[in-house]
């Protein structure tokens, strides 16, 4: 579990998985030949040179407010990859083990509505799929809900049961891509990932930091922003806006927290030559 601290706002990391076995269907590019090339990547890469992805939630602490980033994949759901259909793990309990028990949480906040960031949303009671987190309120971007609402998705009846549900409770709240969630939390537009994509942005007592989300995958896309994923609803716009958010904070003194990046997960992004690295 690792944790950052951002002026007064605390971030906590809870996993629910790591893999290997993604990489090459979600960045071909990143062969193992080229990704030995730069030694900075080793941390995010198996002894075999593939990219290593975590899936994972982020708790944000902001002035009294406890607000969850995605929701990871969660227990029972129905899938079409087979590692992820009906999983089962004990995330729920180290959730609330690191003290983050579902009825403290105040806010849900999902970057994108894809299959790995909405699974924890809402979790199996006898037949019904019921929000896992009751007392909170659940942000989703409109322009995402809008697209995901009609489109249906890869991996199984992801809005059915993930989202749908939090809707017909009554606990969803449908934000603009800059909505601001407290003084010290907002969110930035990134889309290309899918249409209402977001990253949020904390700020507290003169330090920032970035959660990524799936603007960029694996931190090799940092050195090759280029490199859309093959999971990307538009690539071109994907990789424009991963090279406007690099340029953005290069050098400046922004912590980027990686929504799917294996520890050490975060750190600063520095220019290398005529490409970029992260610092970490």
């Amino acid at each position: 579990m690792l944790k950052w601290q951002i002026g007064s706002v605390q971030i906590t990391q809870i996993v629910e998985l790591t893999t290997a076995s993604l990489g090459p269907y979600l960045l071909p590019q990143a062969t193992p030949e080229v990704l030995r090339r730069e030694e900075w990547l080793r941390p995010f890469c198996d002894p075999e040179g593939k990219l290593v992805l975590s899936v994972h939630t982020l708790v944000v602490e902001s002035q009294g407010e406890c607000l969850l980033v995605d929701t990871c994949i969660g227990n029972d759901k129905q899938r079409s990859y087979p590692r992820w259909n009906k999983m089962q793990t004990d995330f729920l309990d180290r959730l609330g083990q690191a003290g983050f028990a579902p009825e403290r949480i105040d806010t849900v906040m999902c970057t994108h509505l894809h299959v790995d960031h909405v699974g924890w949303n809402t979790r199996l009671v006898g037949d019904r799929w019921v929000p896992t987190f009751a007392n909170a309120r659940y942000l989703f971007a409109e322009d995402e809900w809008n697209y995901w609402r009609d489109e249906p998705q890869e991996y199984g009846p992801v809005v059915e049961d993930s989202v749908l549900p939090i809707v017909d409770a009554g606990l969803a709240d449908l934000v603009t891509p800059t909505h601001q969630v407290t003084d010290e939390v907002w969110l930035e537009p990134t889309p290309g990932h899918t249409p209402g994509h977001v990253s949020v942005h904390i700020a507290s007592n003169g330090e920032e930091a970035v959660i990524t989300g799936d603007m960029i995958h694996h931190p090799c896309q940092i050195s090759h922003p280029g490199w859309s994923s093959s999971a990307d609803w538009n690539q071109q716009m994907s990789a424009e806006t991963r090279g406007h958010f690099l340029d953005r904070y290069a050098d400046r003194p922004v912590l980027v927290i990686g929504t799917h990046f294996a520890a050490p997960t975060a750190g600063h992004v520095v220019r290398d030559g005529e490409s970029f690295r992260l610092d970490y």
